[in-house]
């Protein structure tokens, strides 16, 4: 469900689901030789188990744009956003910042607050008691298309 779209982001919530899961083989897949397939022995996965911790504190939303390439978040990918964990130095943050969302990665420490992009040709930003700031979630997972 599309929740909330901003210029750099468009949010999403997690879908209620009762899934018992996907197929899911857990011998690792050979990246050079095949391995005999009579090994593999068929588990469930849930990705919703894998990839969300706090379901009443996590949402979606999908990158626009490309300040974080460096840190391997592209354009269109699908971040996981938990806003029950604390924002620590160099955590990647979703912050609300002067009237809209953006993705950085946090520099935390007594002098203050910046936001880093991850692409040397953007800017660093520094927080000032003149913006408008909240840091809204820390990024846990990205989901890619290949």
């Amino acid at each position: 469900m599309r929740l909330h779209t901003a210029k750099n982001l468009t949010f999403f919530t997690p879908k209620n689901t009762n899934s018992i899961g996907i197929p899911y083989f857990d011998t690792g897949v050979s990246a050079g030789f095949p391995s005999p397939t009579e090994d593999f022995i068929e588990q469930r996965l849930s990705l919703d188990k894998e990839l969300i911790k706090n379901k009443e504190a996590t949402f979606f939303a999908r990158v626009s744009g490309q300040s974080m390439i460096d840190a391997d978040l592209d354009d269109k990918d699908l971040l996981i956003i938990d806003r029950s964990l604390e924002p620590i130095n160099n955590k990647i943050a979703v912050c609300f910042l002067d009237g809209e969302f953006t993705v950085k990665r946090l520099r935390v420490d007594k002098n203050g607050v910046w936001l880093k992009p991850e692409n040397p040709n953007y800017p660093i930003i520094k927080i000032t008691e003149e913006n408008d700031f909240i840091i809204w979630g820390i990024v846990t997972n990205v989901i890619k298309k290949v």
